[in-house]
């Protein structure tokens, strides 16, 4: 086995380990509108020191729904899905040509709700041989998939927050910002994608974020 190999092994089982005190959400009954993504983590050598990384994509800019947006592989429930675990894996394949067999999942988090009321659970993956992925975008659906690293969601550099209203309640809409290694593109990471991400970054660092989050009641998350 490769130092590589053994390397990501460890991260695999410290991972498991940070997660094993939060209770896996694996559904029986599914609400009508039902959705999960895969954050899905790979450890990568960055400068001195291993980094945890997370797969992300630019939507299809031609897409009736959040078009040209950041977001996670992922999307509504098939009637053939057996669980959340199911949907997730099966949207990143059909999205980014991520063979499931290659994902080894560690978590599924509570639920998201978004303004519209559809439920989004965040599956927890990790890719052990990050090279065996050969992505392959769905040109109806993505426009790019990209990586950055998930310590960046609980960092104040490069972030700002708009303060937004719904149903006489105010919150912050966290918006990060990622500049691709060759300076060339800039993405935008930001509403439920950043705040799914704020939320799996504080579990695998166990720490808050440097920055005042005030997320939005109808997410239906602990604060």
């Amino acid at each position: 086995m490769s130092s590589t190999t053994t390397t990501d092994s460890t991260e695999l089982q410290n991972l498991i380990k940070l997660f094993q005190n939060y209770k896996t959400h694996l559904r029986q009954h599914f609400p009508p509108k039902s959705s999960a993504v895969l954050v899905c983590l790979y450890q990568e050598q960055r400068e001195d020191k291993n980094e945890l990384r997370v797969i992300l994509t630019k939507r299809s800019s031609t897409l009736s729904s959040h078009p040209g947006e950041v977001a996670l592989p992922g999307g509504k429930r098939d009637e053939e899905d057996k669980d959340d675990i199911a949907t997730a894996l099966r949207e990143a394949r059909e999205e980014i040509g991520l063979d499931p067999s290659l994902v080894t999942v560690i978590s599924v988090l509570e639920p998201f709700v978004n303004k519209k009321g559809m439920s989004v659970v965040p599956v927890i993956g990790f890719l052990l041989d990050k090279k065996a992925f050969k992505p392959l975008p769905n040109p109806a659906e993505v426009e790019e998939i990209f990586d950055v690293p998930l310590e960046m969601f609980l960092k104040d550099k490069n972030r700002r927050a708009e303060e937004r209203e719904h149903e006489g309640e105010r919150y912050l809409l966290q918006y990060f910002d990622y500049c691709s290694e060759d300076k060339e593109k800039n993405f935008i990471i930001w509403a439920l994608t950043a705040g799914i991400l704020i939320r799996v970054a504080s579990i695998v660092y166990q720490r808050l974020p440097e920055f005042q989050e005030r997320k939005p009641k109808f997410w239906n998350q602990p604060n």
